[in-house]
């Protein structure tokens, strides 16, 4: 990671803040992007008095204009572009039959074209450095979690996208990672939109109980440096993964069973 120049979005808290700082004291100069002022300031200075090299920009990934805006800022200080992770993402919690259809536009707007905008203009230049692409998507993308069809939807969108392009780029020695943690502490449930594009404030899981950021950010930094192709992590994750695959309709009652146990479930 020497002086490789890593792009990170929604990298003022959770996973992508992880990200920044693993990445970072492995030599990379960090590039770091999110839509809350105060927070990215923070982050990059909290990066910066650990000698960590970092440009902080001010971007929503919903909006194309702010990509390419990104792109030409992280150019203009470092002149290159070696890894691109695309992190920024929101979540929801409402069933379908009562949530706003705004709510699953903003979904895809920030979770997939977030994702295509960030990628289609950081590719020409890391076709260039022979770098990597990273997409942290989430376990609802290999399964349909009852609540979250927009956040499913979106993960399983990147997922096609991901997929279709590591194939397009297979012969262009560029690397494509798709990494699904798996629930991990963050802020992401508590920022979690509910049916009326709301935040729901409280997280209905027991964070202290799951894999936290940094451990997160640990095994994502070794998956690039290997060229991993996919990683899933967590138990309960891979588990959900391989009987999703092998036993899809008793899945279906089991993840009702599990996700109508959180607290406040939408489920009646």
């Amino acid at each position: 990671m020497n002086n490789k120049v890593v792009i990170i979005t929604g990298a003022s808290s959770g996973i992508g803040k992880a990200l920044a700082f693993e990445f970072g004291k492995a030599g990379a100069k960090i590039v770091i992007t999110g839509r809350n002022t105060q927070k990215l300031e923070e982050t990059a200075q909290e990066l910066q008095s650990q000698n960590i090299d970092t440009l902080a920009i001010i971007a929503d990934v919903s909006k194309e204009a702010d990509n390419q805006r990104m792109i030409a800022e992280t150019l203009a200080k470092y002149g290159q572009i070696d890894i691109l992770i695309n992190n920024a993402g929101i979540s929801m919690r409402a069933l379908f039959e009562e949530v706003d259809l705004s709510v699953i536009r903003q979904l895809m707007d920030i979770n997939f074209f977030g994702t295509v905008y960030a990628t289609k203009y950081a590719l020409p230049h890391i076709l260039k450095s022979q770098g990597s692409i990273v997409a942290i998507s989430s376990i609802a993308g290999y399964r349909g979690l009852p609540a979250r069809t927009g956040y499913s939807a979106s993960k399983f969108a990147m997922h096609g996208f991901i997929e279709s392009l590591r194939t397009e780029l297979i012969k262009k020695n560029v690397h494509v990672l798709l990494a699904c943690p798996g629930f991990t502490q963050s802020n992401i449930r508590s920022a979690a939109l509910t049916e009326d594009g709301s935040q729901q404030s409280e997280t209905p899981r027991d964070e202290e109980k799951m894999m936290s950021s940094e451990e997160v950010a640990k095994h994502i930094l070794k998956a690039v440096i290997h060229k991993k192709r996919d990683l899933v992590l967590t138990t309960q994750g891979k588990l959900t993964v391989f009987f999703n695959k092998w036993l899809p309709k008793w899945m279906d009652k089991k993840v009702y069973d599990v996700m109508a146990k959180e607290e406040n479930s939408p489920f009646k």
